[in-house]
């Protein structure tokens, strides 16, 4: 009876996580006002903007919107996969894929969107390479790189552990 007792709450404490999903959406509105002060921003200083400063603008806008993707993502699969299932039979227009994003698949989808916001930033600083010293290029190359190789180490990592348990 004790264990029984004991697994039960075990299995319970799962919903201390769903604050934890609730804060990224509160995350996602923060990107949200971000991305509206940018665009604003952007529009107004348009006509005097230079071509490179138009291509950083709109760099930052689809920075802004992969890192709100991801934390849609780790959201709602990370809600299904460690909390509790969603009903999303009233949902018509509900994406394909959630629900079916598993542990490996969260990963290798979190570790991707962190290789491009990544790739845009180091982007961003070629862009303005003038405004850049070549210590802080030479930074940015190298955690992107750390990043590419951890995502392709994590990958895998995962493709022999799923050879593995095929036998």
């Amino acid at each position: 009876m004790l264990e029984r007792t004991f697994e039960r709450a075990l299995f319970a404490s799962r919903w201390l996580l769903a604050p934890f999903y609730a804060a990224l959406g509160i995350g996602i509105v923060v990107l949200l006002v971000k991305v509206l002060q940018e665009l604003v921003h952007f529009v107004l200083h348009m006509w005097d903007a230079s071509e490179a400063q138009v291509i950083l603008g709109v760099l930052t806008l689809v920075d802004l919107s992969f890192t709100a993707s991801l934390l849609i993502i780790v959201m709602f699969s990370g809600y299904e996969n460690f909390v509790s299932k969603i009903d999303h039979a009233d949902h018509k227009d509900w994406p394909e894929w959630m629900g079916t994003i598993d542990f490996t698949g969260l990963k290798l989808k979190l570790m991707s969107s962190i290789v491009a916001i990544s790739a845009i930033s180091l982007l961003k600083a070629f862009m303005d390479v003038k405004g850049s010293s070549d210590r802080d290029l030479i930074w940015l190359v190298s955690i992107h790189m750390v990043f590419v190789v951890s995502g392709v180490i994590m990958a895998l990592t995962d493709r022999i552990a799923a050879g593995h348990h095929d036998k």
